[in-house]
């Protein structure tokens, strides 16, 4: 975007961060939302050849986070039902309900009904699924509470890591501003100064 100006350039940016924004929301539903975020990074590069701060560093990182992140949210809803004793069925269950009960609650208290229904729906679905293999009423419970707790934690991991793909993004994706357009630093022992800690950063 070095061939608009500033203001423009910031203001698409600054669009295009809003939308990655409402992306990264997304993973309380469930959804691939991490994944997303990087496929319309790669388009912004895609649209903007000329970003070398995006180096193969850059997506080294970007693909490393995202792949965390998936290993967090589902390596947290299996071992806490597994640690409350939920079966493999359970737990999968526990997964469709989530997805299911984000959607369903969702349109409520402006989008955080996806996340309280995220961690009901999974309670919800592990306890069902449990109960219909004829475990006892303690033992249900207590799986789907793992279930619950598991689906909350890897939620929030996911959303985390979500975030931090999104800052590592941002700062590349934000324009530089032209060098006429930066304050002028006086002469004299100040600009020696700001020179020196210029050079450090």
């Amino acid at each position: 975007m070095d061939f608009l100006p500033f203001p423009l350039a910031s203001l698409l940016a600054g669009a295009f961060i809003t939308l990655l924004c409402f992306v990264l929301v997304l993973n309380v539903f469930g959804l691939p939302a991490n994944w997303v975020m990087l496929g319309l990074v790669a388009l912004w590069k895609m649209a903007h050849p000329a970003s070398e701060s995006m180096n193969i560093w850059f997506w080294v990182m970007m693909v490393g986070l995202a792949l965390v992140g998936e290993a967090l949210e589902l390596g947290m809803q299996i071992i806490k039902a597994k640690r409350y004793g939920s079966s493999s069925s359970g737990t999968f269950a526990g997964m469709i309900g989530a997805i299911a009960g984000a959607i369903l609650l969702a349109p409520l208290f402006f989008g955080l009904g996806a996340l309280i229904g995220a961690v009901a729906g999974a309670w919800i679905g592990c306890f069902i699924m449990e109960m219909i293999k004829g475990r006892p009423l303690r033992e249900s419970l207590d799986a789907a509470f793992g279930a619950m707790v598991g689906r909350f934690l890897g939620t929030v991991c996911k959303c985390g890591i979500g975030g931090a793909m999104l800052a590592l993004a941002a700062s590349r994706i934000w324009p530089k501003a032209p060098v006429e357009m930066l304050p002028a630093v006086p002469e004299g022992p100040l600009q020696q100064v700001m020179a020196l800690v210029g050079g450090l950063c």
